[in-house]
């Protein structure tokens, strides 16, 4: 799966989601822009799968069903890498599970 990390994420967490292409948003080239715009960004580039965010905003600022690509929103104490990853197990069981123009909150508790 190709992996778009948003930048509000350690760029260290890319390490942790062996066996997938993973790149941060500066890794792209797109450093700084908006996230209605990052997303239209996203879409015409077809080069993600799969676009992981801790903006929990995300999904009810944008129409997400009409990109070509999932969103997941991970819901952590904090975005320090000791918080995120946790999340690194639970979306290499689920990776499967994420389909194109959806949302998937994560949570600790899973």
């Amino acid at each position: 799966m190709r992996i778009l990390l948003d930048e509000c994420l350690p760029k260290d967490f890319a390490g942790e989601l062996t066996g997938h292409h993973v790149k941060t948003v500066p890794q792209a080239g797109w450093a700084s822009i908006s996230n209605g715009k990052l997303l239209l960004l996203i879409a015409e580039s077809r080069k993600f799968d799969l676009f992981l965010t801790m903006d929990k905003q995300l999904p009810q600022q944008n129409k997400i069903r009409q990109l070509p690509f999932a969103v997941v929103v991970l819901r952590a104490k904090s975005n320090r890498l000791e918080h995120i990853f946790p999340f690194a197990t639970l979306l290499l069981r689920r990776i499967d599970e994420f389909k194109a123009g959806n949302t998937y909150i994560l949570t600790q508790s899973e």
